[in-house]
């Protein structure tokens, strides 16, 4: 070995120095102890000198390795004891590590890409690390990049060194928060979960193993860690990994070591030790990502293995405890069973069957407190199943309570602490089902009446049973009887036997040591007696009980004794963490939650004991007042919280209405630019239509034909023609009616006697109804004849304009006679136009005669008809006079009826009607127009 070793040294052939490099590399196993002494520093040198050959840099690192590693042959370890052989490592070790630029240069060969220095070079640090891990993390921690470097190690396609990566960083991250979460920000979760998924999951092989191992180094009580893995929603991709399937039959070894670890993984992000708020928000996580619902599957599955089992049980409590959500579904589950039963009830069976492993019991118990924690919905459920109103006569399903019961009363001890721990739970910190469950009566045998459960609670205990199942009903009756004077009163006021002379007589003898538990909790419980006595049992008053304890036990020994609790070893197990661990059935004895019971009530008792009358009744005093004031709190708290209430629907009205008055406000907006819009229409429009008749007046004037004055002239004689008609019918008219005034006349003369005024009234009547047809014929007549006069007289004042403006061109007869044709046929529409509206007017007038037919017979009311007529055969010839108005005043009438509309609350048309209004207007003004 020296010969190799100076041979490195001084030989300057680059193939000499690999040689003697490669024969240390051999002997190192071998003679690891002279190898580490003569070459180590000469390894070092070749290190830091001939990085260029990487052969040889491999041979070193190989020969460091096994130097320093302490992974050695099965012959190497039967001669060397173990201590030996780690102290040997890490004193090679630690001479490595003294310079740090060691192992700053070794994180620089761990970059190299080449194999064969690459994964001697993980080796060899991951060896360092197992050897010094917290000088080495150090050490790289202050290195530039040192950590980012080793993060590089997963992203390699070679699986040998990716794996070997994986085991690096677990070594890495061993205790070290800071190195921690500068790997989880190096975005490891993402990468760790990528290798899993592609190494399938929980049938994967030991990579997956180790992966799960590293995230188990980066979560534990790392709350930052945590946190960044919820937030990176990495929880939702947890899920996949309890999918087992429906074929459970081939469980092998690594499954069963995979799926354990990924348990234990989901119990790290809810353990009852993290930060309430975190736990809370893991546990809300898993519920939405379906991850609880995957949990039950397995949880209610067949051939799951005893122990897959129980951590199910185990992780599937952490992910509900306290979470409300959580607790809601879980209660809801039901086992795959014929009927179906809560899952709750079949764990129940599971945990009173003495048959039933020990660790799969003691889960099933952790299980049923993590769901009754904080869960005063879940405590009710199962406290109502006890109750007489609630149980099941048919006896066809068993209930949580029934099997609670029968655990409490079994001859198993382990099932009597188990159920009664259970109960215990079902009343932790609610006094109205400590009330409730004293009306809760049992059969104890045929012919003897009930008994209530406090009763044989007690009569067990004084029938001397083992110390497991006292130990178990005195937490029961201790945690029952806790902030409850009603059940203090009742345990008191027990006719059978006086609990409270046994309890002393077990309290003053002086017993064996496993029996000293006992009396420490007797103690207790004669304590909780005297604390929340409420007095009103008048041989058991809170001075006479004292007075008693001091005669026959001596208040130094009953603090003494009361004592023994929290200085009993399973005591300061118990109060570490809420889950149930005991190595054995035996050292089943206190609960978490218990422990906490004795902490709060220790003090306060030892006080009680103490006191005198005085100074009860003063703190009773104190009480009333505190109650007092207590209430006037909760009262004002109550009357705060309606003002609230009123104030939030308030400030909700404000904002509805708020929010109502911004939507109308828009609203008017909209339309008063909506009227305006359709004002500028309009405007442009009209102004448009005075452009276009302009424009088609001054073109019309060049294009009037010779011979209109012909067609004027014919029109004018047609005109005198209708008028003379119109004569001739107003003078029948007028003798008609005289004819109807005689007729009149007449009738009132006539009235002398019944037979000639009624030959008259006959006749006078066939007469009236003659001429009333022939009037409404001339009626008719007139008003066609009316109807053509206005035709006509209108063509006749559009032809005299024509003709005024037609009359200097009358010279040119080539342009008039040219456009002659067109002159024709636009006078024909014009006709047309002109004959339609006579036929509107004339179906009006038919209207008004239907009207005249409907009135009364009377010549009177004929009369008033006729005349009625006539006014409106004016008014009928003044409309067309009219219309030339309205076009003037068609926009103050606009403007008028949308204010009008305004004011009353009525909606302004929308834009279509308004453009068709406009539209309808524009066709009035040019009709009239054409008209003029």
């Amino acid at each position: 070995i020296q010969k190799l070793c100076d041979r490195v040294a001084s030989s300057t052939l680059l193939d000499d120095r690999r040689d003697a490099v490669r024969a240390l590399k051999s002997l190192s196993k071998k003679y690891r102890l002279e190898v580490g002494i003569q070459a180590m520093e000469h390894l070092i040198h070749v290190l830091q000198t001939d990085r260029s050959d990487s052969e040889i840099i491999g041979y070193a690192l190989d020969t460091l390795y096994n130097v320093i590693s302490n992974d050695l042959e099965e012959e190497e370890q039967e001669e060397n004891s173990a201590k030996q052989v780690d102290d040997l490592g890490s004193q090679f070790t630690e001479i490595f590590i003294k310079q740090q630029e060691n192992v700053t240069l070794l994180l620089t060969l761990v970059e190299e890409f080449d194999f064969h220095v690459r994964w001697p070079g993980v080796k060899l640090l991951t060896s360092l690390l197992k050897q010094q891990g917290p000088q080495v993390q150090q050490i790289i921690l202050v290195s530039p990049m040192g950590v980012s470097r080793l993060m590089d190690l997963l992203a390699d396609s070679r699986e040998v060194i990716r794996n070997d990566g994986v085991l690096l960083l677990q070594q890495l991250t061993k205790s070290n928060a800071a190195i921690q979460k500068i790997v989880a920000f190096e975005n490891a979760f993402e990468r760790l979960l990528d290798i899993i998924t592609e190494e399938g999951n929980s049938d994967g092989g030991i990579v997956v193993e180790d992966c799960l191992l590293l995230l188990q180094n980066l979560l534990k009580n790392n709350n930052s860690n945590q946190n960044f893995f919820k937030e990176g929603s990495y929880i939702q991709r947890m899920k996949p990994w309890f999918e087992v399937g429906d074929d459970n039959c081939g469980w092998s070894a690594q499954k069963v070591t995979n799926l354990h670890l990924m348990l234990q993984l989901v119990r790290v992000l809810v353990s009852p030790t993290n930060p309430p708020g975190a736990t809370s928000s893991c546990q809300k996580a898993m519920f939405h990502c379906g991850l609880l619902q995957q949990l039950c599957t397995i949880l209610m599955a067949t051939g799951v293995p005893a122990d897959i089992l129980t951590e199910t049980i185990n992780t599937v409590s952490e992910v509900i405890r306290g979470c409300q959500t959580n607790q809601d579904y879980f209660a809801s589950v039901n086992a795959p069973s014929n009927p179906p039963r809560p899952a709750i009830v079949v764990l129940l069976m599971s945990m009173v069957n003495e048959r039933q492993p020990f660790v799969l019991r003691c889960a099933v118990l952790y299980c049923f407190q993590c769901f009754l924690y904080k869960n005063q919905k879940g405590q009710g459920e199962i406290v109502s199943t006890l109750l007489p109103s609630t149980i099941d006569a048919t006896g066809n399903s068993v209930s949580a309570g029934q099997l609670l019961c029968g655990g409490l009363f079994s001859t198993d001890s382990l099932s009597n602490w188990c159920a009664a721990v259970a109960l215990a739970h079902a009343l932790q910190e609610n006094a109205t089902l400590k009330e409730q469950l004293l009306r809760v009566q049992l059969a104890t045998s045929i012919g003897n009446p009930p008994v209530s459960l406090l009763q044989q609670c007690t009569n067990i205990l004084s029938q001397g049973s083992k110390v497991q199942t006292r130990v178990g009903l005195l937490m029961l009756l201790c945690t029952w009887l806790s902030n409850c004077s009603i059940a203090v009163t009742h345990f008191l006021h027990n006719p059978a036997n006086v609990p409270f002379f046994q309890l002393t007589g077990q309290i003053a003898e002086n017993l064996g040591e496993e029996e000293q538990l006992v009396q420490g909790l007797c103690a207790l419980l004669l304590g909780i007696s005297i604390y929340y006595n409420d007095n009103s049992l008048e041989n058991y008053r809170k001075e006479k009980l004292k007075q008693l304890i001091e005669k026959r036990i001596g208040r130094e020994n009953f603090i003494e004794k009361l004592g023994f609790i929290s200085k009993h070893e399973l005591y300061s197990r118990a109060a570490q963490k809420p889950q149930p661990s005991f190595s054995s059935p035996d050292h089943m004895m206190f609960d978490h939650e218990f422990t906490k019971l004795v902490k709060e009530l220790e003090g306060v008792i030892s006080k009680a004991i103490y006191k005198s009358s005085e100074e009860d009744k003063k703190e009773e005093e104190v009480k009333k007042t505190l109650e007092q004031h207590d209430n006037i709190v909760t009262h004002y708290k109550k009357v705060i919280r309606e003002q609230d209430q009123e104030l939030e629907e308030l400030k909700q009205r404000v904002n509805t209405l708020t929010s109502q008055n911004e939507q109308l406000q828009a609203t008017v907006t909209q339309q008063v630019s909506q009227i305006q819009q359709h004002k500028d229409q309009y405007n442009l429009l009209k102004v448009q239509l005075g452009k276009d008749s302009q424009h088609h007046n001054s073109h019309g004037d060049t294009f009037q034909m010779n011979g209109i004055q012909t067609e004027v002239s014919k029109l004018k004689e047609e005109l005198e023609e209708w008028k003379n008609k119109h004569e001739l019918l107003q003078g029948q008219l007028k003798e008609k009616d005289s004819v109807i005034e005689k007729l009149n006349s007449s009738q009132l003369e006539m009235g002398t006697t019944e037979q000639s005024s009624q030959t008259s009234k006959f006749s006078g009547l066939e007469h009236n109804n003659e001429l009333q047809k022939e009037l409404e014929m001339l009626r008719s007549q007139i008003q066609l004849q009316s109807a053509e006069i206005s035709k006509l007289q209108m063509e006749n004042q559009k032809l005299q304009v024509i003709n005024t403006t037609a009359d200097p061109m009358l010279g040119d007869s080539g342009a008039a006679a040219a456009t002659s044709s067109e002159l024709e046929g636009r006078l024909e529409q014009e006709i047309k136009e002109l004959k339609n509206e006579v036929k509107a007017l004339s179906e009006e007038k038919e209207s008004l005669k239907q009207h005249l037919d409907s009135s009364s017979s009377t010549v009177a009311i004929l009369q008033d008809e006729k005349s009625k007529l006539q006014r409106e055969v004016a008014e009928s010839k003044k409309e067309q006079d009219d219309l030339l108005v309205l076009l003037a005043d068609q926009d103050q009438k606009i403007s008028a009826l949308k204010i009008k509309l305004k004011d009353l609350g009525v909606p302004v048309e929308d834009e279509d009607d308004t453009e068709s209004g406009d539209q309808g207007d524009e066709d009035e003004d040019g009709d009239e127009e054409d008209q003029d």
